[in-house]
């Protein structure tokens, strides 16, 4: 009876180690999760009736023991080094100038991907994982075996003996075959990386936040915390994963490439996107393309690791301080860096706030190099306490806005300058006025009030001028030939041509531009007109409102149009803030708006008017763009969607109705998901609006 529990028991382990096998290292499903689920609880159920059949190797032991009162310390026969960094691709030729100094041959580069986790080393004897520890200082670390046995992609047995020999004899991978001749080696060891994906990371967070708790700022540091778990238990609830990249004992491997190999003939986990390079150009395309495309894994990584593939080569570059000179770190441009405020200026917007700008020692955050960084306001400086000459950390928000996160007030000398805001506007001079957070200069003959007011009027989201840059206007402006955004429409020829540069006809081409933009759909118009907190999406959403009521064909019906609208009107809008709301009654009540209204109906300036109804095929739908489109701009798309009576948001919310999915999509379809919000690909998106390539 005990013989055939026995059996039974020894089948179960093996068939749920094969279906962890396919699952964690082929990325298949040998069984459905139910099914091996159901074998889990037959296994854990025998177990508890005979505990006398226990093996170190079963499934229900990567869930064993009390809390651990602390961790043990584990010194390490071999240092587990970190690794030198290349931010570009100058450093990355130094480090491969400085390897040929020493060792002149030609050689291959292997890369793999960078995990942003914890590293580990794993020991088996036997084939049984006996030990596993964390990397502590490079020389001593932590003895997490209990926690790493909860991880699924870490095989508490290598695979049986006959399956290793078939694997390797498939790579032809002869010298490692030779270490399986008879049994297991008796010791091996593994080194490799745990790590949380982000869809568990987020999980994570929201039931931390759900318990009052403070989340994890990253993945990273949620996996070490996890990692580092007393109990067990809890690190089995995190859902860590494993990537597993070399071997540090000899089982006849000459390569990198064939530690990778031998490494998932053993039954382990390795990362897939790995690439042998030829020359370092090859190395560089590929640190390009996964820069690129990191958002399309699961988990998140930081750049690549570039390793001479030649082990002896690179054992025999040996090591520099505590880093191997065989392998560098070639790293991603940081989402964030360090920067030193060299200066700061205050500029005039379009509607006469005062806007600090921080001038940078300039640096390189997610690939691009930035040399200022808006301040917002005297609060904002005030809040960060900040200084002309403090080192600041900077972040670019959303991938593209460039944000001064932190000032570094440690690192000061006492020779930084007090950031003293102006009282008075720093082009005019007329004093400003305080409003909430901001000044603002009130003058209506300021000279940078009224450029940055043209700029926004002529800008691609309004009238869209073609040859109307800032610099024309600049000229336009210091010649006395324009003033305001009205006197646009009065430029003739003769005008432009006493510009300096100005021929006949590059005039004749912008006098042509400004003529065919004089019919203009009536949120761009809106956009144009530079109303506080007005941007494209309340310009979009007061259109909607006035389209509905009235017809308006010119300025003078616009007008006439809001004379009749009261304050509470503009605040039943949909989406309409009160300081929106505010805004545009008090635009359209002040005489020198009116004015400008009138001259722009003068100059025959005339408005497209898109009168929605139910009976258009997007009618009430509300659609939101995330990635790249690739039959058409994301622009356009917009735009059909609007002409067909959609309407269209920046930003996913519950009244959203679909999102459309690009190639590289970015956080929008994570939101979309959690907001149970469709989500269609382009080509169901080019279906729904009948669009012909």
């Amino acid at each position: 009876m005990e013989e055939n529990i026995k059996k039974r028991i020894e089948k179960l382990k093996k068939i749920i180690e094969k279906g962890r096998y396919f699952y964690h290292v082929l990325n298949k499903d040998l069984y459905p999760p139910e099914v091996l689920d159901s074998l889990k609880k037959e296994l854990y159920d025998l177990e508890q009736k005979y505990p006398q059949f226990i093996t170190p190797d079963s499934p229900t032991q990567r869930i064993a023991g009390k809390p651990l009162k602390g961790f043990k310390k584990v010194s390490h026969s071999t240092p587990m080094l970190s690794l030198n960094d290349a931010f570009d691709e100058n450093d990355l030729k130094n480090w491969d100038q400085r390897n040929k100094k020493i060792i002149n041959d030609k050689y291959e580069y292997f890369c793999e991907l960078k995990i942003d986790g914890l590293a580990i080393k794993l020991i088996y004897k036997n084939g049984f994982l006996d030990t596993a520890a964390t990397r502590g200082d490079g020389f001593t670390g932590e003895d997490v075996t209990l926690n790493v046995k909860t991880i699924e992609a870490i095989p508490l047995k290598l695979l049986p003996l006959d399956e290793i020999r078939e694997n390797l004899k498939q790579e032809k991978l002869f010298n490692a075959l030779a270490s399986f001749k008879n049994d297991y080696p008796e010791f091996i060891e593994i080194r490799g990386e745990v790590f949380m994906h982000l869809n568990d990371f987020e999980k994570l967070n929201q039931e931390k936040i759900s318990r009052h708790e403070n989340p994890f700022a990253n993945p990273r540091n949620a996996a070490s915390g996890s990692l580092r778990q007393l109990d067990p238990q809890v690190t089995a609830s995190r859902r860590l994963d494993s990537f597993v990249y070399a071997i540090t004992t000899d089982l006849g491997q000459q390569t990198h490439e064939e530690e990778h190999k031998i490494l998932k003939c053993l039954g382990f986990k390795t990362n897939p996107y790995t690439k042998l390079c030829q020359n370092l150009q090859e190395v560089i395309e590929f640190k390009k393309y996964w820069e690129n495309n990191r958002n399309k894994l699961s988990f998140e990584i930081d750049g690549i690791v570039v390793i001479v593939n030649n082990n002896k080569i690179f054992y025999d570059l040996d090591i520099v301080g505590k880093a191997p000179r065989g392998a560098i770190a070639f790293k991603f441009s940081p989402k964030q860096n360090t920067t030193i405020i060299e200066n700061v200026s205050f500029q005039v917007g379009k509607s006469g706030i005062i806007t600090p700008v921080a001038h940078l020692k300039p640096v390189k955050v997610s690939g691009v190099t930035i040399s200022k960084a808006s301040l917002h306001n005297e609060d904002e400086i005030r809040r960060l306490n900040l200084k002309i000459g403090d080192t600041v950390i900077i972040s670019r928000a959303g991938d593209v806005i460039p944000k001064i996160e932190k000032a570094l007030i440690e690192l000061r000398t006492g020779k930084e300058k007090d950031i003293v805001f102006p009282k008075k506007c720093p082009n005019c001079q007329n004093d400003l006025i305080k409003e909430g957070a901001y000044w603002r200069c009130v003058n209506n003959q300021c000279y940078a009030l009224n450029k940055e007011k043209i700029e926004h009027f002529v800008s691609k989201q309004g009238f869209d001028i073609s040859g109307l840059g800032k610099k024309i206007i600049e000229k336009l402006m210091n010649h006395n030939i324009i003033t305001k955004a009205s006197d646009i429409f009065t430029l003739t020829q003769d005008d432009l041509q006493q510009l300096p540069g100005f021929d006949t006809i590059l005039s004749a081409k912008i006098i042509n531009n400004i003529a065919a933009k004089k019919n203009i759909p009536l949120e761009k118009f809106i956009y144009a007109l530079g109303i506080r907190h007005i941007g494209e999406e309340n310009a979009k959403l007061l259109a909607d409102f006035l389209n509905k009521q009235y017809s308006i064909k010119q300025p003078q019906d616009l007008l006439k149009a809001t004379e009749k609208i009261k304050l509470e009107d503009y605040q039943s809008i949909e989406g309409f803030g009160e300081k929106a709301s505010a805004a545009v009654f008090n635009w359209f009540k002040n005489k020198d708006n009116i004015k400008l209204l009138k001259e722009l109906d003068e100059a025959g300036v005339k408005i497209i008017s898109k009168r929605i109804t139910a009976d258009q095929p997007l009618a009430k739908q509300i659609f939101v763009f995330t990635g790249e489109l690739k039959s058409l701009s994301r622009a356009q798309a917009k735009e059909i969607v609007e002409n067909l009576g959609g309407k269209t948001m920046n930003d996913i919310s519950k009244k959203v109705t679909f999102l459309v999915v690009g190639d590289n999509p970015g956080s929008k379809l994570n939101k979309a998901k959690k907001y149970n919000i469709k989500i269609i690909d382009e080509n169901q998106f080019l279906k729904l609006i009948n669009y012909n390539k």
